[in-house]
């Protein structure tokens, strides 16, 4: 019947993957998008609580702030966000993007929505004070909080939650600089890893969202609206060249100070919970000599976009922007990198500029031009997205003009940098916490896998006090003829293969004289429950044998099972046949 066929097409309808992922792109678009504006509006509001005034224009607000304010904003958040993390989220950190990164790679894009919460507000409140930290990273790590809830709601596949994690990021992104198609790129380009149909489609969607939702919120408006530039000759190509050597020696010091003072902050004699408050009184100090190092900066960057800074107070606001920047991410305050990224690589490029542009002039694209160049080349080698830090440097200015020059620096400052350094602070920030993500699709796939999904209970127990004709009898049983010995019922004590019995395994007349504590081997090669399965291949590798036992942890070494080395091998191929057909969009 026509009436029961059309209820059969619908029904399919309804169960394709496609449309599921399409409807629940949108709504995370939305909400990830509405996130983004909260955020930025919520940051306005602490500024209004913190230093007197809600405006982005930082530099001019803090002339008419009294100065013992300006010193105490700072320092009063950084205590407010100290006894945050220590109460409230005890034993947690400020999260960004890093965290997001793992997220995709190893947790099948599983987030905490508490923990996207918490990390918002500690973010908030360190921009709002006047933190030298950025705001974009933030929104991005609640968006993908937002994505990863949704996902779980929804009980989606692996694939299907990694993408919508991207749809998440990618309407964070576009809502945060009115870029719709840098979220995209960005997604793909940092979280998801590839660019297949099938989680292109989805995250298009939610950065359309992400963008509609800006839109009628701020309006249609570049971030920063600057004159005409126009390349002067193509005799200023080694220029450009010169400057992404630059910005890669920048961003290379900007990302090993912050990494060298999160380490050592550890180690100085002060309880972790007033760090953020140390930082913030040198923050506020500084501030009462150039207060264009509060917050975002995004003043102090339209003003050098416009030419209007000197050499000498470009160069200042450079270095002490990274070393403030360094300091508030190392000491505890949450925020990003994006934004102080562009303010670095802004005065870098204005004060290159200058001295480019001052034997030539007739020939030069002018120093603004340099400026604009400058920020793409600083931002994308720290944040190792090249390709979305390019489109994202066109999307905020709306000036295409610059498009040769822009890409010129952008690729010769990532290159240096990831020779010379590693691919972005990212991914420093996931080594930094015993994370190496850099080993591709194979490694990742390993490190995603755990031994406690893949434990058998087919393995072979015996006391240590039991005696040989015990152990000659269920050696027959075990598997690879292994016997794992415990104590106390459940403490692995160690192993008993056949070899091990030597002669007495065929010799009864020696039944009495030995029991298994006597034969064991102490010290068995063995897995924790917690290892992933790039640390079981290796450690099959080393024995060379086909049966480890997994235990609770290497200090108590309770027996929970035991992991088989075909089994490993098994999830590692069906990994990578799932990861592959993703990426080549036959799956999601």
């Amino acid at each position: 019947m026509p009436v029961a066929r059309h209820l059969l097409s619908l029904k399919r309808l309804i169960r394709n993957d496609q449309l599921v992922m399409s409807v629940a792109a949108l709504a995370v678009g939305f909400a990830a998008a509405a996130a983004a504006v909260a955020f930025r509006e919520s940051i306005d509001i602490l500024q209004e609580l913190f230093l007197g005034f809600g405006s982005e224009n930082v530099a001019t607000g803090a002339a008419a702030v009294p100065a013992w304010r300006l010193v105490l904003a700072p320092v009063a958040g950084g205590l407010l966000i100290g006894l945050f993390t220590r109460y409230v989220m005890p034993g947690e950190r400020p999260q960004g993007v890093a965290d997001v990164i793992e997220a995709s790679a190893l947790r099948a894009g599983r987030m905490s929505i508490r923990q996207g919460l918490g990390a918002a507000a500690i973010s908030a409140t360190s921009i709002g004070c006047g933190a030298s930290v950025g705001r974009e990273g933030p929104a991005v790590h609640l968006g993908a909080a937002l994505a990863s809830f949704v996902g779980r709601s929804l009980h989606l596949t692996r694939s299907q939650s990694r993408t919508l994690l991207g749809c998440g990021v990618a309407s964070a992104v576009a809502a945060s600089f009115n870029a719709p198609i840098a979220g995209v790129f960005f997604a793909l380009e940092v979280v998801i890893g590839h660019y297949a149909l099938s989680a292109f489609a989805p995250i298009v969607i939610a950065s359309v969202c992400g963008t509609i939702v800006s839109r009628m919120y701020f309006g249609d408006f570049p971030a920063f609206i600057i004159q005409e530039h126009q390349i002067g000759s193509f005799l200023e190509f080694p220029a450009f060249a010169l400057l992404g050597v630059a910005s890669a020696a920048v961003a290379i010091t900007l990302m090993r100070l912050s990494g060298w003072i999160e380490i050592k902050s550890t180690a100085i004699p002060l309880p972790r919970w007033l760090c953020p408050a140390a930082a913030g009184l040198v923050v506020g100090v500084v501030a009462l000599k150039f207060p264009e190092i509060l917050g975002v900066g995004y003043e102090a960057m339209d003003n050098a976009l416009k030419e209007n800074y000197g050499f000498r107070l470009l160069v200042t606001l450079a270095v002490l922007k990274i070393a403030l920047t360094a300091l508030c991410l190392g000491a505890g305050f949450g925020g990003g990198i994006f934004s102080p990224s562009l303010f670095i690589g802004a005065m870098l490029g204005g004060a290159f500029g200058l001295v480019a542009t001052e034997p030539f002039p007739h020939l030069s694209s002018g120093h603004g031009a340099y400026t604009l160049i400058g920020m793409g080349a600083v931002s994308g080698a720290v944040l190792g997205a090249p390709i979305s830090t390019i489109l994202i440097i066109f999307e905020m200015t709306n000036d295409y003009r610059l498009t040769i020059g822009v890409m010129v620096a952008v690729v010769i400052a990532s290159l240096i940098t990831r020779v010379w350094h590693g691919p972005s602070f990212f991914i420093d920030q996931l080594k930094r916490r015993g994370l190496d993500l850099q080993g591709g699709h194979d490694m990742t796939a390993l490190r995603s896998l755990r031994v406690h999904d893949l434990v058998k209970q087919d393995h072979v127990v015996v006391s240590v006090d039991a005696p040989m004709d015990t152990l000659r009898d269920r050696l027959r049983q075990a598997p690879h003829n292994e016997l794992f010995v415990v104590e106390g019922g459940e403490t692995l004590f160690g192993t008993i293969t056949l070899a091990d019995l030597g002669e007495a395994a065929f010799d009864r007349s020696k039944d009495g004289e030995h029991v298994a504590r006597d034969l064991a081997r102490r010290s068995p090669p063995m897995l924790a429950v917690s290892d992933d399965l790039l640390k079981a291949i290796g450690r099959f590798s080393e024995v060379d044998e086909g049966l480890l036992a997994v235990v609770d942890t290497p200090e108590n070494m309770r027996l929970i099972g035991c992991l088989h080395e075909r089994d490993v091998m098994r999830a590692y191929n069906d990994a990578l046949v799932n990861q592959r057909a993703e990426e080549h969009g036959e799956t999601l």
